[in-house]
């Protein structure tokens, strides 16, 4: 058996078809594939994303995705990367495949001096905790709308403009917190990518909003699902004097008429803006790390503190 890179074609044309029904959501095959396929050919994908396969004598009998990221851990940065889309053909299940592949795929980082890898479960973390993946704190928080201060503010749908304020108002609350994940203007291109494709959420409308007033900035990415009463937030931000104050009304603008505002629960910095909310363990999307160096080792005992707050944002989501 043997590790190898799939050529994005070669990968939509061998795994999409078959991977749909998991991970296609909402999107047709042709829908699923071109936005996989851009992905993979864009700046971030051509530099720090490959379609991995398992090969037994020429045969693909696995694959899974690899995204490189950077970890900022105080002055340090950690070399990780993350592991999406793990998939065996059904006629090939329960021979061990994927573990093999995984386990490959883990000697091959420690031969690359990588810090950590890292997935989110939606399975069996059982399974990748045998692989020496360690659970991280994982939990989602829901609010009633009507619990957040209504207020009339300017509220208005994110323009292509607003991205320089949204990347701006991310670092000034990503200076707070013990670590993160890097973005470089290549994974800000990634996260875009994926924000215009939809494909974290399998029903609802996007719903991305500002609010500007005077000197301060505020933002909501998310999605409007009627069908759940819940505006499902992935990612809000503030910068400036007073924008503080701002983003409890802007969530509330945001969720509309939704009697519900769900979403992970947000890191260090962002959860304190909160209300306390109902917080639960998230049943999907487990954040787990396998640590590989002693930086590794110590980023994943950062992560397992007990805290009030997670460590993710759900657009770091792969």
């Amino acid at each position: 058996m043997e590790l190898r890179t799939i050529p994005p074609l070669e990968y939509a044309r061998l795994v999409l078809p078959l991977s749909a029904k998991l991970w296609a959501g909402r999107r047709n095959l042709e829908t699923y594939a071109a936005q996989t396929l851009e992905i993979a050919q864009g700046g971030y994908g051509r530099r720090y994303y490959r379609t991995i396969g398992l090969y037994d004598d020429g045969a693909l009998i696995s694959s899974c995705k690899r995204y490189e990221r950077t970890v900022q851990l105080g002055a340090r940065r950690l070399r990780v990367f993350g592991v999406g889309a793990v998939f065996t053909p059904e006629p090939l299940r329960g021979r061990g495949y994927a573990s093999v592949m995984l386990a490959m795929l883990l000697d091959a980082a420690r031969a690359e001096r990588c810090d950590a890898v890292y997935l989110f479960s939606d399975i069996r973390p059982h399974f990748y905790e045998e692989l020496g993946f360690r659970l991280q704190p994982s939990r989602s928080i829901t609010l009633r709308a009507d619990e957040l201060p209504a207020g009339r503010i300017a509220l208005a749908r994110m323009e292509e403009r607003d991205w320089d304020g949204i990347r701006r108002a991310f670092s000034m609350l990503d200076r707070a917190r013990t670590w993160s994940f890097t973005r470089t203007p290549l994974v800000w291109d990634w996260i875009r990518t994926r924000l215009r494709h939809g494909s974290e959420h399998t029903r609802g409308a996007d719903a991305h909003f500002v609010v500007r007033k005077g000197g301060a900035f505020a933002y909501a990415l998310g999605m409007r699902v009627p069908e759940r009463d819940t505006y499902a937030l992935d990612e809000f931000g503030f910068a400036g004097n007073g924008a503080e104050e701002l983003l409890p009304t802007l969530l509330r603008g945001a969720a509309g008429d939704l009697r519900r505002i769900a979403g992970w629960l947000p890191p260090d910095g962002a959860r304190q803006i909160l209300p306390r909310g109902a917080v639960r363990d998230r049943r999907s999307a487990i954040f787990m790390i396998a640590p590989l160096s002693e930086s590794g080792k110590r980023w994943c005992a950062l992560s397992e503190r007990p805290s009030p707050a997670d460590g993710v944002w759900s657009t770091d989501h792969i």
